[in-house]
């Protein structure tokens, strides 16, 4: 079969999964736009370890790992299968030290999108967790390893956002970004666009504005993965292009 295509999404605020808006709608076009896949490896901002780790159960829990929100959000199950026999392929794969671990579960960082992308939750799912402690050219060194995976209808899933800074969002500012926030979102998107993937492994080369962008790696991490298992032929599709809230960025990419 032909080689799977690869979704980053800028996920933003759990609300997303209980809506119907323009995120979501470009979520829902993202799978209509590639094959079904056979599973899906997700990468999600919100398990975040000491460590590399894997989840391998049948059937793993959704985890709603937010506080204050309404309750219809707290009632959601996204109950996909695991896939074990994946699992442990992937630890196969991965060539730094990692180990099972099935004290999480499907966060929201996945399934308040999946939701939306493939509400049946008959694709088996599971996540990679992101180690805390590795340094930016780990984590695309990881993707480098579960490329192979593509050939076999794996879709590789990252979930997070380009731009993340809490402590900076501002309410008031609605689907509106900072001046900074927009100039590293483009930043990335013009390296992503242009295959200058080590300027995007070493964001921190951006200066000020980066630090701004990414106070924590968590949310930006996601995509390393992605371009680690990137091909120099990927075409690049960009969805939801901007920011929010002035410190959010909702850009997402499909790979394919």
């Amino acid at each position: 079969m032909s080689k799977m295509p690869m979704i980053f999404v800028g996920h933003g605020s759990p609300m997303n999964a209980v809506e119907d808006n323009h995120y979501t709608r470009s979520w829902k076009e993202m799978s209509e736009n590639i094959p079904r896949p056979k599973a899906i490896v997700s990468i999600s901002a919100h398990w975040y370890t000491k460590g590399t780790k894997i989840m391998n159960e049948e059937n793993p829990k959704t985890i709603h790992d937010m506080y204050g929100f309404p309750k219809e959000l707290y009632e959601i199950q996204y109950g996909a299968p695991g896939n074990k026999t994946l699992a442990e392929r992937v630890k196969q794969l991965i060539s730094k030290e990692s180990v099972y671990d099935d004290s999480w579960g499907i966060d929201h960082g996945t399934w308040s999108v999946l939701v939306h992308m493939y509400p049946e939750r008959d694709i088996p799912v599971f996540q990679i967790s992101i180690d805390a402690s590795a340094p930016a050219p780990v984590h695309e060194q990881i993707g480098r390893d579960l490329k192979e995976l593509r050939e076999q209808g794996v879709l590789l899933f990252g979930s997070g956002n380009i731009v993340h800074n809490l402590r900076l969002v501002d309410w008031g500012m609605g689907d509106r970004g900072f001046d900074w926030a927009y100039a590293f979102d483009d930043y990335i998107k013009e390296n992503i666009e242009s295959k200058n993937y080590q300027n995007v492994i070493h964001y921190e080369r951006f200066g000020e504005r980066a630090k701004l962008a990414v106070p924590t790696p968590e949310h930006f991490n996601p995509i390393l993965y992605l371009l680690g298992a990137a091909d120099q032929e990927d075409q690049i599709k960009i969805y939801n292009n901007g920011c929010m809230l002035g410190a959010l960025s909702m850009t997402s990419y499909l790979f394919f």
